[in-house]
């Protein structure tokens, strides 16, 4: 089964960056070059642990950490470019009625074909568009990430960005973030207190597919 891809898709990388290079502060766990994700092993196209983004999103988000910065916090990244051919794979493992390892880690109260419904994930992500980014804060006093009240892809009503039965504290430090990103372009989601997209994203109508990789990036740009 393809996802359902009915606008362009392309290899082209020309306009990317790699997200360091613009933020150096930046702290990241690529969770999908990583085991530690709700399907259990690294997924397709994800090459290095590294994080891109659009030359326009990866700006914005520079002037989102000056400003962070000055309140004591740094970015910590989980997610920002996402192939086409990882989307692939969420939707290919969604198939599979019997691969339920991630289940008390990640969606302990959902079926799995239920992520899909209620759009935890999606057949077709702006993740791919190269604009959209998946990230909390880091405590520069602690070194730790602040506490969100939910982990970052725990798929529940608990990760809603307006759910209330969390602590002032935690409800605080998620709107401490949105308000830095809504402040600086990016549009948030209702089910993922994480996850933000550039309002004026470059490539409305484009997926991207090549690799997670900076030396695809590097390569491409010689």
């Amino acid at each position: 089964m393809q996802p359902d891809f009915q606008n362009k898709i392309t290899m082209d990388s020309s306009d990317f960056v790699v997200l360091a290079d613009y933020v150096p502060g930046i702290v990241q766990e690529i969770r999908y070059h990583s085991t530690y994700n709700f399907v259990g092993e690294r997924i397709d196209g994800y090459e290095e642990p590294v994080a891109l983004l659009t030359k326009e999103a990866a700006r914005a988000l520079k002037t989102v950490a000056n400003q962070l910065n000055v309140q004591g916090y740094r970015l910590k990244v989980f997610d920002a470019y996402r192939p086409a051919t990882a989307v692939k794979h969420f939707v290919l493992w969604g198939l599979e009625d019997t691969d339920i390892r991630m289940k008390p880690y990640f969606y302990p109260d959902l079926e799995k074909q239920e992520l899909f419904a209620k759009g935890y994930i999606a057949k077709k992500s702006s993740h791919s568009r190269g604009s959209t980014i998946d990230l909390t804060l880091l405590d520069m006093q602690t070194g730790r990430e602040v506490d969100m009240g939910s982990p970052f892809d725990l798929f529940s009503e608990k990760s809603h960005p307006d759910y209330k039965d969390i602590t002032e504290e935690q409800f605080a430090n998620r709107m401490t973030l949105q308000n830095a990103m809504t402040q600086n372009g990016f549009a948030p989601i209702d089910c993922e207190w994480w996850h933000f997209t550039l309002r004026d994203e470059p490539f409305p109508d484009v997926y991207f597919d090549f690799p997670v990789s900076a030396e695809y990036l590097r390569r491409g740009h010689l």
